[in-house]
């Protein structure tokens, strides 16, 4: 064995022996469980972090929650506890496929609301009725979605809304109330973005001051090295 494939290997391992394991913790509103444990070199580079996880590994309660996918965003680490903030989720590309029928109709519609306590998220529900349906009863229906989704997050601050949004909640009421336009075979919200909050806004503002700062200090470094030189050639 040659000494640059031994020596690549003695890096790689001494690579991983200074990265740190964190514990990835849900936000308050699903619990601060912790979901599974990340490799990081410093706390800083797990910050702003999206991790994906999906319902089941959240709630533990049901395993047909595994066809949901979950983002979470890193805002804090505090000892080995990376917190996080719910970014988004998604229904999965085989789940989203399997409700699609033929002679069936499916609603989608996108919403972007603010939550009572200033949260900005992007909602996309979804429904897909027994057969299909006029363009007038379409309407109809994505009008019920956008006057429930509203409705919900001028009441809710921002964990109860992903709660009921993510839990079935709010599906819930849509249907009950666009099952009166059209017979329905499925009503969810298929995904869900997060637009802005205000720890993220926070995080943005520390970072660039502390990516700022090491520029600046980089910028120092060379402007010392450089009139160093210049000392060295003028004696």
């Amino acid at each position: 064995m040659g000494m640059s494939s031994r020596r690549g290997r003695r890096r790689a391992v001494d690579k991983w022996k200074t990265k740190r394991w964190f514990v990835v913790m849900t936000p308050p509103y699903f619990g601060e469980r912790g979901l599974f444990e990340v490799p990081a070199d410093s706390p800083e580079k797990l910050l702003k972090r999206v991790l994906e996880a999906t319902l089941y590994d959240v709630t533990s309660e049901n395993i047909r929650q595994q066809v949901i996918k979950m983002y979470f965003q890193v805002v804090a680490v505090e000892g080995n506890k990376a917190k996080t903030i719910f970014k988004g989720h998604e229904y999965s590309r085989d789940f989203l496929r399997s409700l699609v029928r033929r002679r069936t109709s499916k609603v989608d519609g996108i919403f972007d609301v603010t939550t009572k306590d200033g949260y900005k998220i992007r909602v996309y529900p979804c429904a897909l009725t027994q057969y299909r349906i006029k363009t007038s009863q379409q309407k109809a229906i994505r009008k019920i979605m956008k006057e429930i989704v509203e409705r919900k997050a001028k009441e809710l601050n921002f964990g109860q809304f992903v709660q009921e949004m993510v839990l079935g909640k709010m599906a819930s009421d849509i249907y009950n109330e666009a099952k009166k336009i059209a017979p329905l075979r499925h009503v969810g919200i298929r995904k869900s973005k997060l637009l802005y909050a205000p720890e993220l806004a926070q995080l943005e503002i520390s970072t660039e001051h502390a990516i700022k700062t090491a520029e600046e200090l980089e910028a120092e470094a060379k402007a010392s090295s450089g009139e160093k030189e210049a000392k060295a050639e003028a004696s």
